[in-house]
């Protein structure tokens, strides 16, 4: 897909006296754009939210990608912490779900390795948490909003164009960060990208008689919250010629929604036929996901890109470390390079577009891993705009003493 490029700006001095002007300017309001402007506008900056949906928590929620995964190694230890423990509490603040029992004091040693620091939650619960955490904190958010286009001094980025249903407008900043999920801030600024390509999954939120018994015997609401999960990784048949997809092509885009669509009518004729003409009534979905479901799409070329050879890889720059979600032990420590695309400033770049790949990325595009990234993109970007410099010239060890003073390990 050809870069549509970036449009030089003809005058900062006119940009700078836009009503739309802040210091700091987040595109993509998922869980890493959560993130990033709850730290920025918590140390004091101005700061917008830009999100496409009318619903906070991008995958998490318009996706309905329900599981918080862990914020620990899988060994015991807690490795993730911050803004990211914030938002796994919040995620059950207004429906079922828990934080496991070994995880409810702090300091307990000797947690048993097999039940991590995870949850599962209600989507919509959890964009009424996140809604009112950025409202507190005093994020301008921009619901149903769409980046049309990035406005350029030379290298640097200056200034976003959106579309709204009052028009075009030009929104202003000192530093922008990329949480979209798909780098589309770097990549229409120019920043060189990466991209990968994706298996047919839908999950979607259903609705049964058998549910609402379990609730009923159990007097609690939890088991109503259930997933119907369909597509190559879960076993939907007659998948095993279907092609791999890309998030960043339309047409691909339209498919996979269309095909996982078709995916989950096929699942419920199938149980109808089964259970006979009135098992409509009582098992049906009641909620389909409102974007694409993929899990990774288009990332930036880093000053650093974690690959899988930097699993045991220690870093002079590192800023958080996390857990591999899919396996105990492994440890990723993240470098601040990651979040800095190749040849543009004034951008950071945070959740599942940081520089990573392979392994790494799987390991870092997640829920927890997100929010750590945002959380970092935030404080870098805060700090970029109190000393007017741009992110890429800032002290690391600066950075790396302020998360250890909040106490958030940057390294293994």
């Amino acid at each position: 897909m050809e870069n549509p490029g970036a449009k030089d700006d003809p005058d900062l001095n006119i940009l700078k006296e836009s009503p739309n002007s802040y210091d700091v300017t987040i595109a993509g309001g998922g869980i890493a754009g959560v993130a990033a402007a709850l730290e920025a506008a918590r140390n004091g900056m101005k700061t917008a939210l830009i999100e496409k949906t009318v619903f906070t928590g991008g995958l998490a929620t318009t996706g309905l990608i329900n599981i918080y995964l862990p914020l620990c190694d899988g060994r015991g230890r807690q490795v993730i912490f911050g803004i990211a423990e914030e938002l796994l509490k919040a995620s059950i603040l207004y429906g079922p779900g828990d934080v496991p029992a070994p995880w409810l004091e702090d300091g307990q040693e000797a947690r048993r390795s097999d039940i991590r620091y995870a949850t599962e939650f209600n989507p919509a619960s959890f964009t009424l948490a996140l809604d009112e955490l950025l409202q507190k904190a005093g994020v301008d958010i921009w619901l149903d909003t769409l980046v049309c286009g990035v406005r350029k001094k030379g290298n640097r980025v200056t200034g976003l164009e959106v579309e709204t249903k009052n028009g075009r407008q030009l929104i202003d900043m000192s530093c922008v960060i990329d949480a979209t999920g798909d780098a589309d801030v770097a990549w229409r600024a120019g920043a060189p990208c990466a991209e990968t390509d994706n298996f047919l999954e839908m999950w979607a939120i259903p609705a049964s008689l058998s549910a609402a018994r379990k609730a009923v015997e159990a007097q609690s609401g939890e088991p109503l919250v259930t997933t119907l999960r369909v597509g190559v990784w879960d076993g939907s048949p007659n998948l095993e010629d279907y092609p791999k997809l890309r998030g960043t092509d339309v047409r691909d885009i339209t498919k996979m929604v269309l095909d996982g669509r078709r995916l989950i009518r096929e699942y419920y004729h199938a149980r109808n036929s089964a259970d006979g003409p009135k098992s409509r009534w009582n098992q049906f979905p009641i909620a389909l996901p409102a974007m694409a479901q993929f899990r990774t799409t288009r990332r930036i070329e880093g000053k650093v890109t974690l690959t899988d050879e930097h699993e045991t890889s220690t870093f002079a720059d590192s800023l958080g470390i996390c857990g591999d979600w899919r396996k105990p032990g492994p440890i990723w420590e993240i470098p601040y390079g990651c979040l800095l695309p190749r040849e543009i400033i004034g951008l950071l770049t945070a959740g599942r577009c940081i520089a990573s790949d392979g392994n790494a990325w799987e390991a870092t595009r997640v829920i927890p891993v997100a929010a750590l990234t945002g959380q970092i993109a935030g404080l870098a970007a805060s700090m970029a705009v109190s000393q007017s410099i741009t992110p890429d010239l800032l002290d690391v060890r600066q950075l790396q003493e302020e998360l250890t003073s909040r106490g958030m390990p940057v390294r293994r």
